[in-house]
C-alpha cells in the first residue's frame, strides 16, 4: 500500500470522528457506557493522542506514543475535539513523500519510570498502525454508541478490508 493511500485512509478516519461529533451532543460524547468501557470521548481522545504523538515526532523522528497529554477536556468538550482533529488533519494533509525516512518509536512501558524502548519504524507503517488503532477504538466507540441508542454509520469503526469484502459480496 502507497503512502498516499496510507494517508488518505487515516485523513478518512479522522473525518469519522468530526462526522461523528457533530452527529452527537455533549451527553451521549461523554456518558460512560454501562460495561467497563470508556466514553465516546474517551475513546476519541485516547485516538487523537496518538495522531498528535506521531505528528509532533515527526520533527525530530522520534515518536513515543507513551508520552501523550491525556487532556481530559477533550472527553468532554466536543467542540474542542473537534478543533483538534480538524488541526491534526491539516497536519497530516501536509505530510508529503518525500518525509519517507526511518523513525524511532516507543510504546507500552510497563513502569512509569522506565526507559523508553525504541524500535526502528517508517512513516508507511505508522500510518498502518494508526489506521488499524483508529479502527480498533471506533469500534469501541460503536459498541458504546449502540448501548446508549445512538447507532453510528454503518461503516464506522469496520476496518477498510471488511468494508471491501461486503462491498465484494455485494457486487459478486
Amino acid at each position: 500500500m502507497s503512502f498516499d493511500c496510507l494517508k488518505e485512509d487515516n485523513l478518512f478516519f479522522l473525518q469519522q470522528g468530526l462526522d461523528l461529533l457533530r452527529k452527537l451532543d455533549d451527553h451521549q460524547f461523554a456518558a460512560q457506557p454501562q460495561s467497563p468501557m470508556s466514553s465516546v470521548g474517551g475513546h476519541l481522545r485516547h485516538c487523537i493522542d496518538f495522531y498528535a504523538r506521531f505528528l509532533d515526532g515527526m520533527g525530530d523522528g522520534k515518536i513515543d506514543y507513551d508520552a501523550r497529554t491525556r487532556d481530559p477536556r477533550l472527553e468532554i468538550d466536543r467542540s474542542h475535539a473537534a478543533d483538534i482533529i480538524a488541526h491534526l488533519m491539516e497536519r497530516l494533509s501536509l505530510l508529503g513523500a518525500c518525509d519517507q525516512r526511518p523513525l524511532r518509536v516507543s510504546m507500552d512501558r510497563r513502569g512509569a519510570h522506565e526507559e523508553p524502548c525504541w524500535a526502528t519504524s517508517s512513516v508507511e507503517r505508522e500510518l498502518q498502525f494508526l489506521r488499524s488503532h483508529t479502527v480498533h477504538h471506533y469500534a469501541l466507540i460503536s459498541a458504546s454508541l449502540h448501548q446508549l441508542g445512538v447507532p453510528p454509520e454503518d461503516d464506522f469503526g469496520v476496518a477498510p478490508a471488511t468494508l471491501a469484502y461486503r462491498q465484494q459480496m455485494v457486487t459478486g
